[in-house]
């Protein structure tokens, strides 16, 4: 098999058309009304290293299902025109490619996390464990 454009282009071509924000950036806007951060890794993902509070998952496989409102498993929580939704992944490759195909579907208020849960995680932003979630909305 040869691959003509490689990941490595995919995701040069996706950081250049979209908006991406640092995780300082991210930080400072945490919690903001008009802002609702995204993640996109796997469930497995999410299990083993926590995530982002007051993120939602969307799993990257079904992100653009749950985005169009035309698809049989569209979530409300993505039809509100007037928020940001912020994705992140791993290192922000998957986050960029998957915030470009959101631009392609006519999302135009979608944005990334450069560098993802890794740089996230690094830089000291707060985290929380699926079960630190679920005891949250359960008290």
């Amino acid at each position: 098999m040869t691959i003509t454009k490689g990941y490595r282009a995919l995701v040069d071509e996706a950081m250049a058309q979209v908006t991406t924000y640092s995780v300082a950036q991210v930080r400072e806007r945490l919690g903001t009304p008009g802002v609702q951060l995204v993640d996109i890794r796997d469930i497995r993902e999410l299990q083993a290293e926590g995530t982002v509070p007051g993120s939602i998952h969307a799993p990257r496989g079904m992100l653009e299902f749950w985005v169009d409102p035309a698809s049989p498993y569209f979530k409300p929580v993505f039809g509100d025109e007037g928020k940001e939704y912020i994705l992140f992944c791993g290192a922000g490759w998957r986050s960029a490619l998957a915030t470009k195909t959101l631009q392609d579907m006519g999302m135009r208020n979608v944005a990334h996390i450069d560098g993802g849960f890794t740089d996230w995680k690094k830089q000291g932003a707060p985290t929380e464990t699926l079960e630190e979630r679920k005891a949250k909305k359960a008290g």
